[in-house]
């Protein structure tokens, strides 16, 4: 699965049933203690050598606890798995430094599935590695196979929104090397890492919009901004102008002049110069993004020019 998400799936129809996992309710759980029936430290799945608990190792013996119940109070993320599966070994050592860098708002559950076949057979797993989130004691999501760094780290944060917990958005050092290569003047460079991000995550805003800051940056380089501003005004049905007009403006931050450059010439335009410069409007748009008033204005107007 290329883009794990939480979404509508089959688990949100009941198709994976839990309920035979469950035991007997614990007699009584205080916070601070483990429930009932908690395996000690040392046992299976009790915290992993080094006293780490974000990450547990999980049997039919212990998984009421320390997926159900757990779950109860934050998000449990069950990892299937057997060493051996090469794809298994490179994902395992991903999740668990993730878990341990948590902070304890969530817990990895490994299962292997050559130990545990009766557990791997209620999640019906039919491929490892797999990954499930159980949250309030119920599976909301899961993917199998190796995804990118990146977007599983995107990932975790749905689930622990979806489980109500108060995330912080991470800062993602690839996105500050691309910037800092963008400022330098470096666009090879920072084309480079913004299409990387996007390969890794199509949806991630901050890289749309500097891969277009990178394209506008490498139309104005070499042009006179006063020169190409005159040549514009003395020019009006002069497309190519135009656009570099509409370009420069926006690097000067008088973006609402280039949205009204450009929508004025949709008007005036037909056929393939009018795509030519309703694709730039659009390219222009992505630097500022969806929720700028400017672009919101704008886009009404562009909707008005073209229909």
């Amino acid at each position: 699965m290329s883009d794990p998400r939480i979404t509508s799936s089959i688990f949100t129809r009941g198709a994976v049933d839990l309920s035979t996992l469950r035991g007997p309710a614990p007699a009584s759980t205080r916070p601070g203690t483990p429930p009932q029936g908690a395996p000690s430290a040392g046992a299976p799945g009790a915290p992993t050598a080094g006293g780490n608990a974000a990450i547990v190792d999980v049997t039919e013996a212990t998984i009421q606890a320390d997926v159900l119940e757990r779950s109860m109070a934050m998000p449990v993320i069950v990892f299937f798995g057997a060493a051996g599966f090469p794809e298994s070994d490179e994902f395992a050592p991903v999740l668990e430094r993730l878990a341990a860098e948590s902070g304890g708002t969530w817990v990895l559950a490994r299962v292997d599935v050559q130990e545990n076949p009766r557990i791997a057979q209620m999640f019906r797993v039919q491929g490892i590695p797999m990954v499930y989130a159980v949250v309030g004691g119920q599976p909301i999501d899961a993917f199998s196979g190796v995804v990118p760094e990146a977007q599983l780290r995107q990932w975790i944060q749905a689930v622990l929104k979806a489980g109500g917990v108060a995330v912080a958005e991470p800062e993602d050092p690839r996105l500050d090397e691309a910037d800092d290569a963008l400022m330098s003047g470096d666009l090879d460079a920072a084309e480079r890492a913004y299409r990387k991000i996007l390969a890794d995550s199509p949806a991630d805003a901050a890289a749309e919009a500097g891969l277009a800051q990178v394209g506008v940056a490498r139309r104005v380089a070499g042009a006179d901004p006063a020169t190409a501003l005159a040549a514009a005004e003395s020019a009006p049905d002069d497309v190519a102008a135009q656009l570099l007009a509409a370009d420069i403006e926006v690097l000067s931050g008088l973006a609402d002049q280039a949205y009204a450059r450009l929508v004025s010439l949709v008007r005036r335009t037909a056929g393939e110069d009018r795509e030519t410069v309703r694709q730039h409007l659009v390219s222009l748009f992505t630097i500022a993004g969806p929720d700028d008033p400017a672009v919101a204005s704008a886009r009404r107007a562009l909707a008005s020019a073209l229909f």
